[in-house]
């Protein structure tokens, strides 16, 4: 039987499971959206992004409110909207595949524009939005065989504007682990470790079970279901020991144990852990609405790559980034690396007549005196590499020989 078949009929037994009991959708760990809302082209869409191509729940999710706006807009654009309904309740699960395959890619732009002007996303939203119909229309024509021809294969995405990452320095992220205090802090100085050391993601931490430690390693599920190794350096593997040693006996009914747990002695949730870092960033006089747990994430990138001469390659597989074109975006250079990138410049040395001759002077043992007495005042300029205490007093004793 072929591939595609199977898939197939993988898709539609569990979408016969959603519709029938959307409670237990829930209990097995998969994407929680409101079935019988989409298309059922469109839910089967969903299920195959989680089920075989492995997106999480939260980028399914997403899928499903951007095929929803989509949706609505395709159905007021064709005149199919019931009289005087709001956009919020617009039916869709009506939308045929008849209609699907009418869909053109002047149609796409057109609700791209829409969601701009109207609801103003931003170019980053949109470009979501664009992800989002490139693999629903991909999917419809390649796997489902729903459409003739796919409307979004030359669909563009909105360009991006590039933002530098925000990021501790050195010394604010010690001044950070510093901070750690009360009844909780072998827990919190451990997790502000991992994140400040490893570069792990939010979901990441939240997920790590105990059994997921191997002596100086460290077994983490990241983006679409992919495990990696995260190597733990002497900082980890201290602040993991000194955890344990008071973490509270906890395991789920599954058996497994997780690492870190609230203090209701349950796996720690993804809103716990931010509220916590937020609370050591105001103890540790930051900005909570600039930093996050996104953010220590970021500053492990850059102080491994600034300070611990980490190349780009390894930060990717330690990041865990499919692309290293996304690895790029943490590999800035800080304003002080910059300036002194600038100030190496060759051409920095030619800045004045003055700075050629006192060159010569230095070098050629020319009479000082003689050198200056031939400049008009306005050329007697130090750059800064000569800007010494006595090269400068020199200097304006010169300068006043010249006016007096």
């Amino acid at each position: 039987m072929p591939d595609y078949i199977i898939v197939s009929l993988i898709l539609q037994e569990r979408n016969d499971i959603i519709r029938q009991n959307f409670t237990l959708l829930e209990e097995i760990g998969l994407a929680a959206f409101d079935a019988g809302i989409l298309p059922y082209y469109c839910e089967d869409f969903l299920v195959y992004l989680e089920s075989i191509l492995g997106k999480s729940k939260n980028t399914v999710n997403e899928y499903y409110y951007d095929l929803l706006l989509f949706f609505r807009y395709m159905k007021v654009k064709n005149g199919t909207a019931p009289q005087g309904a709001a956009f919020s309740e617009i039916p869709i699960a009506d939308f045929s595949v008849e209609d699907l395959s009418k869909i053109r890619l002047s149609d796409l732009y057109s609700f791209l524009n829409y969601m701009n002007n109207e609801r103003k996303d931003q170019p980053a939203t949109r470009a979501r939005k664009v992800a989002c119909l490139r693999s629903f229309f991909k999917y419809a024509w390649s796997k489902a065989h729903l459409i003739p021809e796919n409307p979004a294969a030359e669909l563009e995405s909105p360009k991006l504007t590039k933002k530098l990452p925000k990021y501790l320095e050195l010394e604010e992220s010690i001044a950070l682990l510093d901070a750690v205090d009360g009844d909780q802090k072998e827990r919190d100085y451990c997790m502000i470790t991992l994140f400040l050391n490893c570069g792990m993601r939010l979901s990441e931490l939240v997920g790590i079970n105990v059994s997921d430690i191997r002596e100086d390693t460290l077994t983490v599920l990241g983006k679409g279901a992919k495990e990696r190794t995260i190597y733990l350096n002497e900082a980890c593997r201290d602040a993991i020991e000194r955890y344990l040693a008071v973490r509270p006996e906890y395991e789920e009914p599954s058996g497994t144990k997780p690492l870190f747990l609230s203090k209701r002695k349950k796996r720690i949730s993804p809103k716990t852990v931010q509220y916590t870092v937020k609370k050591y960033i105001r103890a540790a006089a930051l900005d909570p609405a600039k930093y996050s747990t996104h953010k220590l994430r970021h500053t492990a990138a850059t102080l491994m790559y600034t300070m611990g001469d980490v190349d780009i390659r390894s930060l990717q597989e330690i990041l865990g980034h499919e692309s290293v074109a996304t690895t790029e975006i943490y590999t800035h250079i800080n304003s002080t690396r910059l300036k002194d990138a600038v100030s190496k410049n060759p051409l920095v040395f030619r800045q004045t007549e003055f700075t050629v001759l006192f060159l010569r002077l230095l070098f050629y043992n020319l009479h000082y005196l003689d050198v200056v007495q031939s400049l008009e005042p306005s050329c007697i300029h130090l750059p800064s590499i000569f800007q010494s205490k006595h090269l400068h007093l020199l200097l304006i004793y010169q300068k006043s020989s010249l006016h007096s």
